[in-house]
């Protein structure tokens, strides 16, 4: 063989490889091509199918949510409001002796028809009147001038301002119905944020705009979208625990509580009520027609120096025990102790005995309501409600904006395999959220079984693929 032809073949050999490399390299691309596509598109859909959700959840949250917000942020200065309404009570004119605590008391149960003694609240100064927690139908408090026995001022606990917000804010003023609302809007607000969040996730962002900040001169839609989002993010955490620790007080979830601690080996009785009816019992049990606040019992109280306000109650009639408790804004300074009749120190219990999930929750109540770490805890509480409020009235405008004359306006639906993570994530707050498991449940029984055979209905809340 000549180099000539040698060389030939070698050339043909080389455009032969060359040819293969080519094709192999082709559909390499070509399946590149359809699985990027492919995972574009079930990206496109899975985050379709959250938005849908989110979609959802703000429709039955956002009501709520805007009143809660507005309740709550009113109750956070309960602490201020009732020791401006009691100014008129206190610089009362001192003179002569003060009189007994017994004839304190019973002046106090003397103006109120068929009333019990409930409780006696210490005076933090001399020309302050005192406090007596009186119940009958309904329970009262009466301001007594300690001086003259006179009766200065007394108000139903019901009909108190702070007690009304936290009505509406616990129950809607409907009892337990309201409360499984709240509860329900609460569980739904649970997963508006968290999807919220998915949705805000930065994917094609150049810059921080419309991530932490929002932009305000690019038109109206990218306005109120950036308005919504960015605020969302920057008070997403604030509001989450919010919704987690105002659970305690929540009627199923802290019902459900209740029974799992009914297993511990020392149950404890728990400082917070998941209605005002348990509320009105845990002071019924309480009332008494008889009460002795012997000198003794009071200065031993005065003594203690517990944390403003510190009530006196009857803990044992036989014995003419007494218990002071402080009754703080700030729970993990509150404290109960128990005095004798004679003023001996018979048992006491404060933050550090409390068990671990009581502490947890005590801490977690207190910077709920405000006063965990002083003002600035309630201007976070402020700003939280305001943000919560702003970003319902930013999602309901931009709802409002995009919504069709013919239908809800929800997003349309696409096909999508749902991964493994958002399978636990649903999972794991359904299992952590009882009455959101039992809302999924009625609302996919309900989807099925009616509303999707109602061509109407269907199409108007936007259960249809697109």
């Amino acid at each position: 063989m000549d180099a000539a032809t040698e060389l030939q073949g070698r050339i043909h050999a080389f455009l032969k490889y060359s040819s293969f490399v080519t094709n192999v390299y082709e559909v390499s691309i070509k399946m590149n091509t359809s699985t990027l596509l492919a995972n574009t598109n079930n990206s496109r859909a899975l985050y379709r199918t959250i938005w849908r959700w989110h979609f959802y959840a703000g429709i039955f949250s956002i009501p709520f949510v805007i009143l809660l917000s507005i309740t709550g942020a009113i109750y956070l200065f309960k602490p201020y409001y009732e020791s401006w309404q009691e100014n008129q009570f206190h610089n009362l004119p001192v003179s002569g002796d003060r009189l007994s605590a017994n004839e304190q008391i019973q002046a106090a149960i003397d103006s109120i028809p068929n009333g019990k003694f409930l409780s006696y609240r210490l005076p933090q100064n001399p020309d302050e009147a005192v406090l007596v927690n009186v119940q009958a139908e309904s329970n009262w408090q009466v301001f007594v001038n300690p001086y003259t026995g006179g009766v200065v001022g007394k108000q139903e606990s019901s009909w108190q301002l702070m007690n009304i917000v936290k009505t509406i804010h616990g129950e809607l003023l409907l009892g337990t119905t309201g409360s499984i609302l709240v509860e329900l809007a609460a569980c739904w607000a649970i997963v508006l944020i968290i999807t919220g969040l998915y949705l805000w996730w930065p994917r094609n962002a150049s810059g921080m705009a419309g991530v932490i900040y929002p932009r305000l001169r690019e038109g109206k839609r990218i306005f109120w979208r950036d308005l919504h989002a960015v605020t969302g993010i920057w008070i997403s955490t604030l509001a989450l625990f919010l919704l987690i620790t105002g659970l305690p007080w929540a009627l199923v979830w802290g019902a459900a509580l209740k029974e799992v601690r009914a297993f511990e080996i020392a149950p404890v009785q728990q400082d917070w009520t998941q209605s005002r009816a348990q509320e009105h019992q845990h002071w019924r049990a309480q009332a008494s027609d008889s009460f002795d606040l012997t000198p003794e019992i009071l200065s031993s109280a005065e003594k203690l120096k517990l944390a403003a306000p510190v009530e006196l109650s009857i803990a044992n009639s036989h014995h003419n025990s007494w218990k002071a408790s402080s009754q703080s804004q700030n729970r993990p300074q509150r404290a109960d102790v128990w005095i004798s009749s004679d003023g001996n120190i018979e048992k006491q219990s404060g933050f550090a005995e409390k068990k671990l999930i009581d502490k947890a929750i005590g801490v977690g109540i207190a910077a709920h309501e405000g006063y965990l770490f002083g003002w600035f805890n309630l201007v976070l509480g402020v700003l939280t409600c305001a943000g919560l409020i702003l970003i319902s009235v930013s999602g309901f405008i931009l709802w409002r904006r995009r919504k069709p004359e013919a239908g809800l306006g929800a997003p349309p639906a696409l096909p999508a395999r749902i991964g493994f993570a958002v399978v636990a994530i649903t999972v794991g707050l359904a299992m952590f959220l009882p009455l959101l498991a039992i809302s999924l449940i009625a609302l996919l029984i309900v989807e099925f079984l009616l509303l999707r055979r109602l061509n109407g209905v269907n199409q108007w809340l936007g259960l249809g693929k697109e």
